[in-house]
């Protein structure tokens, strides 16, 4: 059985984040990737939704424009 990777293959290191803007890991996870333990990788996985919108949250909207009578 292969191991559990959150890997989508957009392997690009952000340099302000540290944090691979694909799947969110850091370059140190990534490297250990392959000699961590299953429950070590799934913990991990489960922590990425909420550290990649961390990283990169969405933009406030446009308030909406004046209306003019």
């Amino acid at each position: 059985m292969p191991a559990s990777s959150p890997c989508i293959r957009l392997c690009i290191l952000n340099p302000v984040t540290r944090l691979c803007d694909g799947c969110g890991r850091t370059g140190d996870e990534i490297a250990a990737w392959g000699a961590l333990s299953e429950p070590e990788r799934l913990r991990i996985m489960a922590s990425l939704p909420a550290r990649l919108a961390a990283a990169h949250p969405e933009p406030e909207p446009a308030p909406a424009p004046a209306r003019v009578a």
